[in-house]
C-alpha cells in the first residue's frame, strides 16, 4: 500500500486541508481507480464550508433569540397595559355601590355616576301580575279565541278535533305572538279549571278572552272586566307603589331603574307603615382598592419580565438576551419616569404612589401599603383618582407610551424589522453558501477525477514497462581466461 498527501487552499476562505489519497498496487496493476475521489473532495469541501457555516448559524442563532426576546418584551407591555384600563379614566374612579338598610322591602344596585347619598324607600304596594282561574265544569267546542295582554293579543283556533280544555290550554301555551300567557288545567272534585297567568307585572297588563267566531262554543272561556262572569281573580294586575325620598311614584315592574339615575332598585316586600328603609348609594372603594393592587402587582411581573431580558443570572452565570440592549433600557427609563413622577393632584399630601402606598423595594419591585391606601382614599379621593388619570396622571402616562412603543411605527416595531431583515440575510447568504459550496464540489470532482484517469494511466505504463525490462534478455560478460 502507498500514501500520497493532497493539500488545498480555496479561494472563499483560507483552509488547509490535507486528505490521504491511497492506492494499491492491484489497483495500479489493473489500471483502477487510484484516488477516492469522493470521499477526497467530500472533505475538502466540508473544510472550506465548515468555518463559514458556524459564522453564519452563530449569527442566526442571536438574530433569532432577539427576535423572540421582543415578542416577549411586547406581550409583557400589553399584558401591563390591560391593568391601566381600570385607571386610566376618571370613570373607572366613579363607581358606587348601593346598599339597602332592609332586604326584605328592597335591594339595590349602583352603576357608575349614581349619585352618592342616603335615600329613604317606602314601598306600599309591590307590582302584580293577573292570574285568572275559571268555573267548572267547562264545556268547550270548535270556535276561535281572541286572548290579550294588556294591548298584545293573538288568536288560538278550536276544531272539533282539539276541544278539550287541555287542548285549548296547549293552544294558548304555543300560539305564535303569545306575549306572556301560560295557561293550566287543574282538576278539582267539581271538575277542571283553566287556570291563566300573565308573565307581565303591572296594572295595564291585563287578560281578556273573546271569541271571535259566530257561534258560542267557546263562551264557557271568555273574560274581561265589563263581564268577568267566567273566572275568579286569583291575582290582580297592579303597579308598584313606592316612594324614594319622600317622592311618590309608580311602576308596572318591582324592577325600578327610573327613579335615581345609576341606581335600579328591586322591591322584595312593603315596609312597616311609617318607617321608610334607607338606601346608601356610596364610592366603592373596595373595587378601586382592588384595582390599584392589581396594578402594582402587574407592574411586579414586568419588572420580572425586565429583569429576564435585560439581567445577569449569577446562578446560572447566564445574561439575559437583551442584557445593555438600548432599547430595553429605554423602556424601562420611561416606565420608572412615569411611576416615580409627583403629579399635579390638586394636593401637597397626595401626588405620588409614595404618598398612597405604593413604594419601591430593593430589587426594584412594588409594594402597597393597603392601610396607608384606604387612609388616602379616604381624606382626599379626589387627588387619588387624579394621580392616576388626570392629563399627568401615572396611568394615563403609562398608557400612552406603551402604546406609542407597541404601535406600528414604535420602537419595538422598528427593532422587529430590522432583526427580521438581518435574519433573511443570513437565510440568503446560508443560499449562497450552499450554491458555492455545491460549484467548488464540482470543480474539484472534475479535477481529481482528471488526475485519477492521468495516474491510473501512468500506473499501467509502469507496470508495462517494468514486465518489458523484466522480458529483456541478460547480457553476458567476456571472460580472460
Amino acid at each position: 500500500m502507498t500514501t500520497t498527501a493532497a493539500s488545498t487552499n480555496t479561494t472563499s476562505g483560507t483552509s488547509n486541508a490535507t486528505v490521504s489519497i491511497a492506492s494499491s498496487s492491484s489497483a495500479g496493476a489493473a489500471g483502477g481507480s487510484v484516488i477516492n475521489v469522493s470521499s477526497l473532495v467530500s472533505q475538502l469541501v466540508s473544510a472550506t464550508q465548515a468555518p463559514q457555516e458556524a459564522l453564519i448559524n452563530t449569527q442566526t442563532q442571536s438574530v433569532t433569540a432577539q427576535i423572540s426576546a421582543l415578542g416577549t418584551l411586547k406581550s409583557s407591555l400589553s399584558t401591563f397595559q390591560s391593568s391601566l384600563s381600570s385607571l386610566d379614566t376618571p370613570s373607572t374612579f366613579d363607581a358606587q355601590t348601593a346598599d339597602s338598610s332592609d332586604s326584605t322591602v328592597f335591594t339595590a344596585t349602583a352603576s357608575a355616576g349614581a349619585p352618592v347619598g342616603t335615600y329613604s324607600v317606602a314601598v306600599t304596594q309591590l307590582a302584580q301580575a293577573q292570574q285568572l282561574l275559571s268555573g267548572a265544569p267547562i264545556t268547550v267546542g270548535a270556535g276561535t279565541l281572541q286572548v290579550s295582554l294588556g294591548s298584545s293579543s293573538f288568536d288560538v283556533t278550536v276544531t272539533s278535533a282539539n276541544a278539550s280544555l287541555t287542548d285549548v290550554a296547549a293552544a294558548i301555551n304555543s300560539a305564535a305572538g303569545n306575549p306572556g300567557i301560560t295557561a293550566t288545567v287543574l282538576q278539582g272534585t267539581d271538575g277542571a279549571h283553566l287556570l291563566l297567568s300573565s308573565t307581565q307585572t303591572g296594572a295595564d297588563n291585563t287578560i281578556q278572552v273573546a271569541e271571535t267566531d259566530s257561534g258560542g262554543a267557546l263562551a264557557a272561556l271568555t273574560y274581561s272586566a265589563a263581564a268577568p262572569g267566567n273566572y275568579t281573580v286569583q291575582s290582580k294586575a297592579q303597579d308598584a307603589q313606592y316612594s324614594l325620598a319622600g317622592v311618590a311614584a309608580t311602576s308596572s315592574s318591582n324592577t325600578i331603574s327610573a327613579g335615581l339615575t345609576g341606581v335600579t332598585l328591586t322591591l322584595t316586600g312593603k315596609s312597616t307603615a311609617g318607617s321608610p328603609a334607607t338606601l346608601t348609594v356610596s364610592t366603592d372603594s373596595s373595587t378601586i382598592e382592588a384595582n390599584i393592587s392589581a396594578f402594582v402587582t402587574a407592574y411586579n411581573t414586568l419588572a420580572a419580565s425586565f429583569t429576564t431580558l435585560g439581567g445577569f443570572d449569577a446562578t446560572t452565570n447566564t445574561a439575559g438576551t437583551m442584557m445593555g440592549n438600548a432599547l430595553l433600557s429605554s423602556i424601562q427609563n420611561q416606565v420608572k419616569s412615569a411611576l416615580y413622577s409627583v403629579v399635579n393632584t390638586g394636593s401637597s399630601t397626595y401626588n405620588s404612589l409614595a404618598s398612597i402606598g405604593i413604594t419601591t423595594n430593593s430589587d426594584g419591585t412594588l409594594s402597597l401599603n393597603s392601610g396607608t391606601l384606604s387612609n388616602a382614599m379616604a381624606a382626599n379621593f379626589s387627588a387619588v383618582s387624579q394621580l392616576f388619570n388626570s392629563s399627568s396622571g401615572i396611568a394615563t402616562s403609562l398608557n400612552a407610551l406603551i402604546t406609542q412603543n407597541l404601535s406600528s411605527t414604535g420602537s419595538i416595531s422598528t427593532n422587529s424589522k430590522s432583526l427580521v431583515s438581518k435574519e433573511n440575510a443570513l437565510t440568503d447568504q446560508t443560499t449562497q453558501l450552499n450554491n458555492q459550496m455545491s460549484a467548488l464540489s464540482a470543480s474539484l470532482t472534475e479535477q481529481y477525477s482528471a488526475l485519477n484517469t492521468l495516474l491510473s494511466s501512468l500506473q499501467t505504463t509502469s507496470s508495462y514497462l517494468t514486465q518489458a525490462f523484466a522480458s529483456l534478455p541478460t547480457v553476458q560478460g567476456t571472460s580472460n581466461a
